[in-house]
């Protein structure tokens, strides 16, 4: 079972010719491909899965937008950690239809 989860928020710094949410968007390009489960959202995206991993992602996405033309990105994580184990749907199972 996953013990953790990794709430990620990528603000690029990008230069005028360079569209901001192309940058993020290779960020979360990083996210889908790393075959953990994640979750989209408006502010921020939701990883699950173990600690080590999904931090390594975390790099490889600041990376990933670096890689895509932003100068500096700025990173604002949350850790859920819990050595049982902790579920997205354990979070959101009560506000979805």
């Amino acid at each position: 079972m996953p013990n953790s989860h990794v709430a990620i928020q990528v603000v690029p710094m990008v230069p005028d010719d360079i569209q901001m949410y192309e940058v993020i968007d290779k960020a979360i390009e990083v996210i889908a491909n790393s075959g953990v489960r994640y979750e989209v959202g408006a502010m921020q995206t939701v990883m699950e899965g173990e600690l080590d991993t999904l931090l390594e992602i975390v790099k490889q996405a600041q990376t990933a937008c670096i890689d895509a033309g932003a100068t500096e990105v700025v990173t604002q994580i949350a850790v859920h950690y819990r050595p049982g184990g902790v579920t997205i749907e354990e979070k959101l199972d009560k506000y979805r239809d």
